[in-house]
């Protein structure tokens, strides 16, 4: 455990101080995504005395902090993470300096193109996003944690603009033109993004997401908007299986299919944003198995080794594709058993999905496609 001077010359151990999160976004200009997503060490170190430069006028109190800047552009959901493994690397990396190392400020960059933590490296699936967010901690004596914390929330949100001098070293840096450049806390960044799945008609998504970042111990339930049920609890969320959701319809068969197409377009959203966020996704329900990536499976029977092969039947929708595979074994003069459902929610798991229930139902990997969502009599996904 490493100790290092604060200003008054007092020792104090490195993991006593308290780490206070912001963050510097960049807006670039429409169309100019920034090229690179890190800054080397000495770029990092020289945007830090900038950065610092800007806090200390926004926030005098930052004065009796030590200030850790990570050179990487992020996308906010990778900020967003369960336990915030970003800041929580940047202040272990700026806690563990030595003694007589660690100056005022501390910034941590790349080495060809490389971050010194895994966590720190931004991926470049999310680096056309049209904010980018550099992160930034603040480690402060615990007594003085409060008024820093609350100078910060009231300073930032007011008056956070950074400094011209500041923007305009990003710009020359980046090779970008940048329409807005300010600091936020981290608290800043979950009222916006809150606001923004709000507005995109996903604010049941957001409940849950909140809860797994503050709250990660309590559970959550709500209701997507088309009405699936979905609940968050140690750490994983937990779907409704769209075919029990189905089942409990009492519209016509037209509508019923449309409406189970929906469900799934609904789910494939939340999917892939609940995978940016790193938050699992699993299907509430007995009967579900374990799958693959990109695909959720439930089991509702085995098959009997004396009835006849099983076989692979697609529920499809008009610009979905593929929404729903069943696995449904033939019976003589009955409507078909059905053993299985799976949901694709990307469009490259539909092939592992198949050689999965190939194998474990032992059939071919065909799939009998009939263009429609397919219903059994009673409205509930059934087979030809």
């Amino acid at each position: 455990m490493h100790v290092f001077p604060l200003q008054d010359g007092s020792i104090v151990e490195a993991q006593t101080l308290h780490a206070l999160p912001v963050l510097l976004a960049l807006e670039p200009m429409t169309g100019q995504p920034a090229a690179a997503t890190t800054l080397t060490r000495d770029a990092a170190a020289e945007l830090a005395q900038h950065v610092a430069t800007d806090l200390l006028g926004l926030v005098p109190q930052v004065a009796g902090a030590r200030l850790a800047l990570a050179g990487a552009l992020f996308d906010q959901v990778e900020l967003l993470r369960p336990g915030f493994p970003v800041w929580a690397t940047l202040d272990d990396l700026a806690r563990r300096l030595p003694r007589g190392t660690l100056e005022h400020v501390v910034a941590f960059g790349s080495h060809d193109g490389v971050m010194p933590a895994p966590a720190l490296q931004p991926s470049s699936t999310y680096a056309g996003g049209p904010m980018r967010l550099l992160p930034i901690s603040l480690l402060v004596h615990p007594e003085a944690a409060d008024e820093l914390a609350t100078q910060l929330e009231i300073q930032l949100v007011g008056r956070g603009e950074a400094g011209t001098s500041t923007a305009d070293w990003l710009m020359r840096t980046l090779g970008i033109r940048l329409e807005h450049l300010r600091y936020l806390s981290r608290n800043d960044l979950l009222a916006l993004t809150c606001v923004q799945y709000e507005h995109a008609n996903l604010a049941p998504l957001w409940s849950l997401l909140e809860a797994a970042l503050l709250t990660p111990r309590q559970p959550e339930t709500t209701m997507s908007a088309r009405g699936l049920a979905l609940r968050y609890a140690d750490g994983t969320v937990w779907a409704q299986p769209p075919a029990q959701w189905l089942a409990a319809q009492r519209t016509d068969a037209a509508q019923r299919a449309h409406d189970f197409a929906g469900i799934v377009f609904e789910l494939r959203q939340y999917a892939a944003l609940l995978e940016a966020h790193q938050l699992p996704l699993r299907l509430q329900s007995e009967q579900a198995v374990d799958a693959g990536a990109g695909y959720l499976l439930e089991q509702l029977a085995e098959a009997p080794a004396s009835a006849p092969a099983p076989r692979l039947f697609a529920h499809e929708a008009p610009g979905l594709g593929v929404v729903a595979v069943s696995v449904a074994q033939p019976q003589p003069g009955a409507a078909p058993r059905m053993l299985a459902h799976g949901y694709p929610l990307q469009p490259q798991a539909l092939g592992p999905l198949l050689q999965q229930l190939a194998a474990q139902y032992g059939t071919a990997a065909e799939l009998d496609t009939r263009g429609k969502v397919v219903l059994d009599a009673a409205g509930a996904l059934g087979a030809p």
